[in-house]
């Protein structure tokens, strides 16, 4: 199979799809893989360690596009890169369609089957190629809140930890999955007073046996968001709803009992976010201000770390790129219902419910492609 590797041209985006050793995990078995030159680049691996593992490079991105059977990227297609999928074509990244209309309409119109990282799930459950990004993003949300609670910042003014004689910040995480978890790790270890707030007592069991009397946990309704949001400095959003739009916890009016310069990230921005408030920003203006409260919504959070990233994602993407190169999507997804739960769109159809749902769109059963 040809694989297109194209270099990512989100805003402030440097992961690549596939690093070397992924390559030539590929070209051992016979495939092509077609980098695009200069993709990674920023993250330390130059176009020699591509060539090494016998991948190909390529200066022309359309071309690029327009020879692979199946492209492998990280971030969803920009509207440029749209215009390039063809049908016949197979798409292996991040999607997050649920709240991006254009995107869904324009990925119906190619006519391509595309398959996202985030909706693929794990025979023992959970979602194996967001957990990594998810890691990494909770790991970052106490950090840039942090940065953003400096007063220069906009912020308060406030040290996460405090010192000796001085209250540290009161930190709100809002879900308590692999994000909210590894928030509140950081969080902890940074000194800050955290309570996560979730629906399921078995992850506020879970969170409780991991943490002890550390952390605070508390059951999350209407009620205790609300008091939660008015207490804290800084409240980090990290709910998931798999393949669908994040519901929006924080109201607006709610923002407005908080401190004036405290401070909101938002995790779940690429599913459109869980404070009424939140917009997507970018790592070039990456924090806006409403009501007096810094509000951190960076789209591609992960993305700031993008070395660690790439690797990380790449760990865990690399054995379904293999099933796909080597066995083609239909029998890859004939094969293994995990990788089949990542169809969110085929030859100008929705297979994905969720997403359907949040635009109010047909969708055929994604089991009926193999009946």
């Amino acid at each position: 199979m040809r694989i297109g590797v194209p270099k990512e041209i989100k805003n402030h985006e440097y992961r690549v799809g596939l690093v070397p050793a992924s390559v030539s995990e590929l070209t051992a078995r016979g495939h092509q893989v077609v980098v695009q030159r200069g993709a990674g680049a920023e993250i330390g691996i130059a176009d020699r360690d591509y060539e090494a593992a016998g991948a190909t490079l390529e200066d022309d991105v359309a071309c690029l596009w327009q020879g692979a059977e199946l492209i492998v990227k990280v971030k969803e297609p920009q509207s440029e890169e749209r215009r390039l999928l063809r049908s016949a074509q197979v798409l292996f990244t991040y999607l997050h369609l649920a709240p991006d209309l254009a995107q869904t309409q324009d990925l119906l119109a190619s006519g391509a089957t595309c398959i996202a990282y985030e909706t693929v799930t794990a025979p023992a459950g959970g979602l194996p190629l967001l957990t990594p990004m998810s890691e990494v993003a909770g790991r970052l949300a106490p950090q840039v809140g942090a940065h953003c609670l400096e007063k220069a910042q906009g912020g308060r003014g406030v040290l996460l930890g405090g010192v000796p004689g001085v209250a540290p910040a009161e930190v709100a995480i809002l879900g308590g999955g692999v994000s909210g978890s590894h928030a509140a790790a950081i969080a902890l270890g940074m000194g800050a007073d955290v309570t996560v707030l979730d629906r399921s007592p078995e992850v506020l069991r879970r969170l409780n046996q991991q943490f002890g009397p550390r952390l605070r946990t508390l059951h999350s309704t209407r009620d205790a968001v609300a008091q939660a949001v008015a207490r804290a400095d800084l409240v980090i959003g990290a709910v998931l709803v798999p393949g669908a739009a994040a519901p929006r916890l924080v109201t607006r009016d709610m923002l407005k009992t908080m401190k004036p310069g405290a401070v909101v990230v938002d995790i779940a921005i690429d599913q459109g976010g869980c404070f009424e408030t939140s917009r997507p920003t970018t790592h070039a203006a990456p924090t806006y201000v409403v009501d007096g409260i810094v509000h951190y919504c960076v789209a591609n959070m992960p993305g700031a770390v993008a070395r660690t990233s790439t690797f990380a994602l790449n760990n865990a993407t690399l054995p379904f790129v293999l099933a796909l190169a080597d066995k083609g999507w239909q029998a890859a997804l004939k094969d293994d219902i995990h990788l089949r739960a990542g169809l969110n769109v085929h030859a100008g159809e929705l297979v994905c419910e969720p997403v359907a749902q949040a635009h109010g769109l047909p969708w055929r059963p994604v089991a009926s492609l193999f009946s």
